[in-house]
């Protein structure tokens, strides 16, 4: 049964930091519920890196909601802005990515936001704004500039902050919001999603619509998701993501990376990424934050797994990590019969750069073979391998040597 208007908002509100207008948007729906016409609830997606993560998944989840509440949701992917390049939240231009990286990321994008949206065409629509940006001429592109003057730009807070430090802010960096907010125009969108960074751009395309003559988008931003290193945001180039797609365990599965998470961040985990009332997950927090790192991690493998895989994922945690034994599951790393020297082969497994930083790590008694620390003297011996072998970095790295 579909919730009373005022119990979604209430629901949206809780993984939302800001809803311009509550109002406006309750609007929306009540006149949908009326007339059966489905809300289009927008996200835009620039392709700049290849794998989906959870900070994503905050945004995703909220249009899911809408799905299952019979609205539509539109992904946009930016194949064309992302030549331009976000600067949402940089204190540097972004660097511009080629065609063929922005098409092979894009591609990857749409299989996987499937785990997490209905994909349904009467649920979900897929565009590429290259299909409408791609086709302006210069005399489009400078009618669309006109609609906005420099001093409104530079109202945004990272370029303000960047033209306060000094910094430089290039002339296609200011284009940006005026080429997302377009989006809006041409897919004529109900609600535009994405996190606290984006409210600018989205409250761009809610005007670009209102001088269209159109009913403003209204917008729902999220709270940016900060990353295991417990500081930055999500993001794949700060290294400190959980991709979607992650395996459930292994040597950089999510349940390790989960366990990783800073205790601060806990309760913005669960809030954000689980549907878990507070009552059920605070108290654990406060009292033993390991295990409900352990519930949490349960919890997301079910969502973008299965269970029997958030189940085998806690049983190898606990084995390899707790009770320092060695995964059922690893990566293989092909090699003669041997004998072999130990530093190339950590070296090929990738688990060093060099052979003298392998060297350092088995001085170092970090490298165990078949469960055995390897003598910090054994450096420059060879081992046999006539039958495969665990090669092991520190209490997380694995390789079966065959």
């Amino acid at each position: 049964m579909i919730p009373s208007i005022d119990e979604q908002v209430a629901i949206l509100m809780r993984r939302a930091e800001r809803l311009i207008s509550p109002e406006d948007l309750k609007a929306k729906l009540t006149r949908s519920a009326k007339t059966g016409k489905p809300l289009r609830i927008k996200l835009g997606m620039d392709p700049t890196a290849p794998d989906v993560h959870l900070g994503h998944a905050v945004p995703l989840k909220i249009i899911r909601q809408f799905q299952d509440w019979g609205h539509k949701a539109v992904l946009i992917i930016g194949d064309y802005t992302a030549r331009v390049g976000d600067p949402s939240g940089r204190n540097t231009t972004r660097p511009i990515l080629s065609g063929e990286e922005i098409d092979a990321n894009a591609k990857t994008y749409v299989a996987q936001v499937g785990k997490i949206l209905l994909a349904d065409p009467e649920k979900l629509e897929i565009r590429y704004n290259g299909e409408w940006l791609g086709k302006m001429n210069m005399t489009d592109i400078i009618k669309l500039l006109s609609r906005k003057s420099v001093a409104q730009l530079l109202q945004r807070e990272d370029f303000a902050k960047r033209l306060n430090d000094q910094v430089d802010i290039r002339l296609h960096e200011l284009v940006y919001p005026l080429l997302q907010g377009w989006d809006s125009v041409i897919i004529e969108a109900d609600v535009e999603m994405g996190g606290s960074d984006q409210l600018f751009n989205n409250l761009v395309g809610r005007e670009l619509q209102k001088e269209e003559g159109k009913e403003g988008q209204c917008v729902l931003v999220t709270p940016l998701l900060v990353g295991t290193d417990g500081t930055q945001k999500m993001s794949k180039s700060k290294k400190n993501y959980i991709g979607i797609t992650d395996a459930p365990s292994g040597q950089d599965g999510m349940f390790g990376k989960i366990m990783r998470v800073p205790d601060a961040l806990l309760a913005s985990y669960y809030r954000l990424l689980t549907d878990l009332p507070e009552s059920e997950y605070t108290a654990t927090i406060t009292t033993n934050p390991r295990q409900a790192k352990i519930d949490l991690a349960k919890l997301l493998i079910t969502w973008l797994h299965d269970g029997v895989a958030a189940s085998a994922a806690a049983e190898d945690f606990t084995k390899v990590i707790v009770n320092k034994g060695i995964p059922n599951e690893m990566p293989d790393v092909k090699a003669g019969p041997g004998p072999h020297k130990l530093p190339p082969l950590l070296v090929q497994a990738g688990f060093v750069s060099s052979n003298s930083e392998g060297i350092r790590k088995i001085k170092e008694g970090a490298v165990k073979l078949d469960g055995e620390k390897v003598p910090v003297e054994a450096y420059n011996e060879e081992f046999p391998f006539n039958a495969p072998r665990v090669l092991q970095l520190g209490n997380r790295k694995f390789v079966r040597v065959s």
